[in-house]
């Protein structure tokens, strides 16, 4: 078994029954028998290791091509335990648009703990190489940034790292293994919230981090068993079961994200799409070079005068809410939303605006979707006609 869709379906068998199950069971016991007071047992509680979340955990490192994986409660509960593995007085460089959840535990968290934390725009290596210390550890950055999407290359990332004896440290939640796997191009940890195109049916809030060499790993582990912020039995089922439909379902997101982002572009009330499929930005070359394909989600900015607030609410088919990476289309406005832990410099520092917009685009019929969003931007013209008509009266 070596093809990447082949090990989607089918992960390492665990050993576990008798039954001739086609996919491991859930396990929902907290604990497990010794035979004997002295025996050196597999299984012992449930926080240190069940076989379901193990059979999720070495399918996600086989398909990240890392020596283990770890499943947490949430993706924050991945990361969480990843900068655990620092001490105080440690400083890591970070990329300077980050999840916000991220910007929250770095911030309010972390630096209690007096880990130190530098921003950087981690396109720009030369501000990488100046932001680093002496006491500096890691560099950490999302392939994708949200939700202006500006991609940053791993392997160059890496390569700085590796020169300065740093860890690199990507978040792949928006790119998935499917697409690129930051591991082979460098990188020592990668994590993903599982929440989203992993699980990909909004059942579910799950987190996981795969490492490259075993020394990591044993520091990760401590870190998980420790602090305790294992992934269930059930919610290690159902990443698992989303796991096995992944490449079917990232396909259909890549192709009605690619349509659209052509409808996008033809429309006078959208004033700039973003995504790193469209050509002529160091973005695209990026992501051309080092992924395959350009993800699923599309972020726009409506023309000055249009009214986001008033776009989001007269969609129908797609629906207003935070997250990302389901089945169903899912929109939000950043500012109010993902990003409302930012303070108002904060996000227009970040080109977070009040008219930008971020589609996290379904697998519905594209005709629909783009159906949806055509009479809500109708809409909005209609209304902008009738102030501007009533302003020249």
């Amino acid at each position: 078994m070596s093809e990447f869709d082949t090990k989607l379906v089918h992960g390492k068998s665990q050993h576990d029954n008798q039954t001739g199950a086609v996919n491991v069971p859930i396990y929902n016991s907290s604990t497990y028998v010794y035979p004997r007071a002295d025996s050196k047992v597999r299984w012992d509680y449930s926080r240190s290791g069940n076989p379901t979340r193990n059979y999720l955990e070495d399918q996600i490192a086989a398909l990240e091509d890392g020596t283990r994986g770890f499943a947490f409660s949430s993706g924050l509960a991945a990361i969480h335990a990843v900068l655990s593995i620092f001490s105080p007085g440690d400083h890591i460089i970070i990329g300077d648009s980050i999840y916000g959840g991220t910007f929250r535990l770095i911030n309010q968290f972390f630096e209690r703990w007096h880990l130190e934390f530098t921003e950087v725009d981690t396109q720009d290596l030369s501000a990488v190489e100046k932001a680093i210390q002496p006491n500096t550890k890691a560099i950490y950055f999302e392939t994708f940034t949200n939700p202006l999407l500006k991609v940053t290359s791993v392997k160059a990332i890496s390569k700085v790292a590796k020169a300065h004896h740093l860890l690199t440290i990507v978040d792949n939640t928006f790119l998935t293994p499917y697409l690129q796997r930051p591991l082979d191009l460098g990188a020592d940890i990668v994590v993903h919230s599982a929440t989203k195109y992993l699980g990909g049916h909004s059942d579910v809030v799950a987190g996981i981090a795969v490492v490259k060499n075993e020394e990591i790993a044993d520091r990760l582990y401590f870190n998980q068993n420790g602090i305790g912020s294992v992934l269930s039995p059930e919610d290690s089922n159902l990443i698992r079961r989303g796991i096995q439909t992944l490449a079917v379902r990232m396909d259909r997101h890549l192709s009605n994200a690619a349509k659209i982002v052509k409808f996008l572009q033809s429309r006078p009330e959208i004033a700039k799409v973003y995504y790193p499929g469209i050509s002529g930005s160091l973005d695209h070359e990026i992501a051309s070079a080092e992924t395959n394909g350009y993800g699923g989600i599309v972020s726009f900015e409506l023309q000055k005068g249009l009214k986001a607030t008033k776009f989001v609410e007269g969609l129908n088919l797609i629906q207003l809410a935070v997250s990302l990476g389901a089945v169903e289309s899912l929109v939000e406005l950043p500012y109010k939303m993902s990003h409302a832990e930012l303070s108002p410099e904060d996000q227009l520092a970040a080109g977070i605006t009040h008219q930008l917009v971020r589609l996290s685009v379904g697998i519905e019929d594209p005709k629909d979707l783009i159906q949806d969003l055509s009479q809500s931007l109708d809409r909005l013209s209609v209304r902008q006609s009738i102030r501007v008509k009533a302003s020249e009266k």
